[in-house]
């Protein structure tokens, strides 16, 4: 993978996202407007700075709004999304017995299960797994696809994408949490990462940790 590079989208905000329910592993949870048009920005962006039809191997979490995004950027480049690559280890976080309730909910009961400022969960999820099993099974995904060359195209999820790009990047454990995590980004974001560093290309919207 020496000198590809990674092009890495949070998908768009989902119906979930708008009403503060929590998605984790859901396999479907489709995009609001606000999505597409989140969608469409990283498009357009990516149209100008890569042009039409540009090499990329396009790569996606099986979710369907991971994949709804996909459809929307690969539109603007020209690229056919039939061609979309999945793998379930890039699905989002498994937070168990936590899945589809809403995180207001979850907070009355347990107020500290969630670190705002740092934007990650203090504790397991009750039946989910933790960010090192996220790295383990992102890992993995890395060292299989490590001899394809090429620019990728990924999109993922919220916290899933901040393990992959902690790897990419060779950040540190970070402390508490197990994993090499990069700092979080903002619905319909996206960044570049090339030889270990990381460039934000669009900053997306409104902070959703879900």
């Amino acid at each position: 993978m020496q000198g590809a590079r990674f092009f890495i989208a949070r998908h768009s905000e989902t119906v979930f996202n708008a009403a503060g329910r929590m998605q984790g592993d859901a396999p479907h949870t489709p995009l609001t407007r606000a999505g597409f048009a989140q969608a469409d920005e990283m498009g357009a962006l990516l149209r100008v700075r890569l042009g039409p039809r540009p090499k990329l191997t396009l790569w996606a979490s099986p979710a369907g709004r991971a994949l709804q995004t996909l459809a929307v950027i690969a539109e603007h480049l020209e690229l056919d999304w039939h061609r979309v690559r999945t793998d379930e280890r890039l699905r989002e976080i498994d937070i168990g017995a936590w899945g589809g309730r809403y995180y207001a909910d979850v907070a009355a009961e347990l107020a500290s299960f969630f670190d705002r400022s740092a934007g990650l969960f203090t504790r397991r999820p009750p039946g989910g797994e933790y960010y090192d099993d996220v790295a383990l099974r992102l890992r993995a995904w890395l060292d299989d696809t490590t001899d394809e060359p090429g620019d990728r195209l990924i999109v993922m999820h919220g916290m899933s994408s901040r393990v992959l790009r902690g790897l990419l990047t060779g950040a540190a454990i970070r402390a508490g949490f197990a994993a090499p995590l990069a700092d979080g980004i903002r619905q319909g974001a996206l960044v570049e990462i090339a030889d270990g560093r990381e460039t934000i290309l669009d900053s997306g919207d409104a902070f959703e940790p879900f």
